[in-house]
């Protein structure tokens, strides 16, 4: 029996919106290969998961063979596997902007 959709909310404590945006960087140890999930987060509180998402991966420690790319921001949409999520370019474009942090960090 398949699982009953449900609505996914927010990482922000208190704040309970549906998450509309997954902050996730590509991963591979050169076998594999995945998105690492940062944030799942309502457009309001992007601004702020963007930031501590770009802060955590660089405090990344890897081990030979990994690579982690800078986290981006991905349209989330129900029923898409990870692979078929859009990218919000225009939006991280924006958001880095407003930080003052060039593009290809």
């Amino acid at each position: 029996m398949p699982m009953p959709p449900y609505t996914v909310l927010c990482y922000t404590r208190g704040c309970g919106l549906p998450a509309v945006y997954k902050i996730a960087a590509r991963w591979t140890d050169g076998l594999k290969a995945e998105l690492k999930t940062y944030a799942l987060c309502c457009a309001s509180c992007l601004p702020e998961w963007f930031r501590r998402s770009r802060q955590k991966q660089q405090e990344c420690r890897l081990t030979t063979g990994e690579h982690l790319e800078v986290p981006t921001i991905f349209h989330l949409e129900r029923g898409q596997r990870d692979q078929q999520l859009c990218q919000a370019v225009e939006l991280e474009t924006q958001l880095l902007a407003q930080e003052g942090i060039p593009e290809t960090t």
